[in-house]
């Protein structure tokens, strides 16, 4: 009875271990395999980036994505019955909108600006068109 209560233990232990080990060679093949996808993304982006070293590569983007034309040559774009145009119509991206501040951002600005003496706000001049003057100190 010891003998087998013994064992069991045993058992129970090497189990907990070879769990363990079981786990831990699941998330090797894991990562090697997110090391081998990472390492195609480089390649596909670095072969991306020697292309753009090529002046026909960006000569032929331009056109592509742009609907530029070489001088001397004629663009053409095919209009429907109400006025649209058909087909791809290259356009230039949206220049990115300027977001307005984070929070934490304003409250660092907030700490920088604390000892420093307030702006006194110059008062506008009475006659609307004589020019401001400056404050002599």
């Amino acid at each position: 009875m010891v003998l087998l209560a013994v064992m069991v233990l045993l058992i129970a232990s090497y189990t907990a271990s070879l769990h363990t080990w079981w786990q831990q060679q699941q998330e090797i093949r894991s990562t090697e395999a997110k090391i081998e996808t990472q390492k195609s993304a480089i390649a596909e982006l670095q072969d991306d980036a020697a292309r753009w070293d090529d002046p026909a590569y960006v000569e032929q983007q331009a056109r592509a994505r742009f609907g530029w034309v070489l001088p001397g040559e004629v663009g053409y774009r095919v209009v429907d019955a109400d006025g649209e145009v058909e087909g791809d119509v290259p356009q230039l991206a949206e220049p990115p909108s300027e977001k307005p501040p984070e929070w934490y951002e304003k409250l660092w600005d907030s700490t920088t600006v604390a000892g420093q003496e307030p702006v006194k706000p110059t008062a506008p001049p009475e006659d609307p068109n004589q020019p401001l003057q400056p404050e002599s100190q």
